[in-house]
């Protein structure tokens, strides 16, 4: 098992990663407030913005501090340093 660093010492499983996209757009708000109200949402970003949604195969959604580009470069095996300084 593959796991990915999404911040702040948290940890995901790369294989259960449907989608990760970023939290701007309405649709994506809707669906956060959805899985938070059936309590299947997961606050990685400790507080900070939230920059990238983490969608799972599970019907978990996972909030990260991290860029979509940080977290596919990640994904991709590559340590690419995120542009906003909140590389965590």
């Amino acid at each position: 098992m593959k796991l990915i660093a999404i911040g702040f010492g948290n940890l995901v499983s790369a294989e259960r990663i449907i989608s990760v996209v970023s939290p701007e757009s309405a649709p994506i708000k809707r669906m956060i407030q959805d899985v938070r109200e059936k309590g299947s949402l997961i606050d990685a970003s400790f507080g900070r913005s939230t920059r990238a949604v983490l969608i799972m195969d599970s019907g978990h959604v996972i909030l990260s501090a991290l860029t979509p580009e940080t977290l596919s470069a990640r994904l991709e095996g590559t340590e690419e340093k995120d542009r906003g300084g909140q590389d965590a």
